[in-house]
C-alpha cells in the first residue's frame, strides 16, 4: 500500500459558466465587507468530511481503529449555518477488495456505510460528493486500466442513480502520472457513471499535479483535459488550493494576504475563456490574519468571476484532533476564526 496523504495528514495519525447555472444565485452587493460587485454565490458550499479514507496502509482495516465515518452531528452543524455540500472521502480498496480487483464485487458493509452518510446529507437537502480518495492509485500502484476503472465508476454510480443530490468525484488528486492517462481515467469514469443510469448528477473531474489551481495551466491540465466530454453536459473541473509556500497545506503560514486570489487567477481565466465550470474541492490555511485575508480574497475573486460553482474547506471529520485546518465542531482549530471570518461571509 502507499502513504500518499500530502496535505491530508491527520492531527493524530497519517492519514457551462456558473452564471448560466439557473440555480446559482447572483447578487449585487457584498459577500463580505471587502468583496463588492456582482457576485455569483456558490451553488455548492461546505466542507470536506474526512475519516473513511484514513489508515490507508491497513486494508481493509478495522472500523473505529483504522478509519471512521463522518458524524451526523457534524453535518447538522454546518447545515444549520447554511452550508449545503459535503465531500465524503473513502478508500477504493475498502469498497472494492484488491483480491477481486476493480471489477470485483463491492464490500457490502463499507458500501452501506457510505450510502448511509451520503443519504443522510441528501435527505436533509444537501449535496454529497463521493470522493474516492486514492490519488489515481489502487492496491499500491497507479491505475492504468482505464476500462476497468470505468467499470468501477459504473458500479459505484449504480447505487446512487436515483439520487440527484449525489455528486461524483472521479478520484482525488491524480499526481505524477501520464497526462493522457489522467484524461482517459476521467473520461472512462464519466462514461461509466452515465452508463449506469446516473444522468442527473454533477460529475467533478480532477487533474494531474494534485489538481492544483495554481498549476492548472502550467502543469498541462488545462490543455489536456479541455476536451473531456459528457453526454449530459454536467461536469465541472475540480481544483484544490492551499496557501502556504509550497501549496501543500502543511504550514499555517500563508505566503501573503493576497496569495489566495493570485493562485486561482490563471485557472479562473482559463475557465472563463473556455466556458467551463470550476469547483474548488479543497481550500485550507491557518487561522491568522494573513491567511484569513487570503482565503477571503480567493472566495471573493471566485464569486466575482461567475465561473466557480462551489468551494469546500479542508476539512471536517471526527479524528483530526488539533490539526490546524480542522473545522470539526465543536472545537476544531478552524472553528473560532476561519468559519465566521472567512467562510460564513460568502454564504
Amino acid at each position: 500500500m502507499y502513504t500518499d496523504y500530502y496535505q491530508c495528514v491527520t492531527g493524530t495519525a497519517t492519514t457551462a459558466a456558473a452564471t448560466t447555472t439557473t440555480s446559482a444565485a447572483t447578487s449585487t452587493g457584498t459577500g463580505s465587507a471587502s468583496c463588492s460587485g456582482t457576485l455569483t454565490k456558490f451553488k455548492y458550499y461546505g466542507v470536506n468530511e474526512a475519516g473513511a479514507e484514513f489508515g490507508n496502509q491497513n486494508v481493509p482495516g478495522v472500523l473505529g481503529t483504522d478509519y471512521t465515518w463522518p458524524t451526523t452531528d457534524s453535518i447538522d452543524y454546518f447545515m444549520a449555518k447554511g452550508f449545503n455540500t459535503f465531500r465524503i472521502g473513502f478508500l477504493m480498496e475498502r469498497l472494492t477488495p484488491p483480491a477481486t480487483g476493480l471489477t470485483g464485487a463491492f464490500d457490502a458493509t463499507y458500501l452501506a456505510s457510505l450510502k448511509t452518510i451520503a443519504n443522510y446529507v441528501t435527505g436533509k437537502g444537501g449535496y454529497a460528493v463521493l470522493d474516492p480518495h486514492n490519488f489515481g492509485r489502487y492496491n499500491g500502484g497507479i491505475i492504468t486500466d482505464y476500462t476497468s476503472f470505468g467499470t468501477w465508476c459504473k458500479t459505484l454510480a449504480s447505487s446512487f442513480t436515483s439520487n440527484s443530490k449525489i455528486i461524483f468525484d472521479t478520484n482525488n488528486e491524480y499526481h505524477d502520472m501520464d497526462q493522457t492517462l489522467v484524461f482517459n481515467l476521467n473520461q472512462a469514469c464519466i462514461n461509466g457513471i452515465r452508463a449506469a443510469g446516473a444522468t442527473s448528477q454533477l460529475i467533478l473531474i480532477e487533474g494531474n499535479s494534485y489538481t492544483g489551481a495554481w498549476t492548472w495551466v502550467s502543469s498541462g491540465n488545462a490543455a489536456s483535459l479541455l476536451s473531456l466530454t459528457d453526454p449530459n453536459n454536467n461536469i465541472a473541473y475540480q481544483m484544490h488550493q492551499y496557501l502556504d509556500s509550497d501549496g501543500s497545506g502543511t504550514s499555517e503560514t500563508c505566503v501573503s494576504s493576497t496569495i489566495g486570489a493570485e493562485r486561482i487567477a490563471a485557472a479562473t481565466a482559463w475557465l472563463k475563456a473556455n466556458n467551463k465550470k470550476g469547483f474548488l474541492g479543497e481550500i485550507g490555511a491557518g487561522s491568522n490574519d494573513a491567511c484569513i485575508a487570503a482565503v477571503k480574497g480567493a472566495l471573493c475573486a471566485m464569486q466575482q468571476s461567475g465561473v466557480w460553482i462551489g468551494a469546500l474547506w479542508w476539512a471536517a471529520g471526527p479524528w483530526w484532533g488539533t490539526y490546524y485546518q480542522s473545522i470539526e465542531p465543536p472545537s476544531g482549530p478552524a472553528i473560532t476564526r476561519i468559519l465566521p471570518e472567512a467562510l460564513v461571509p460568502f454564504l
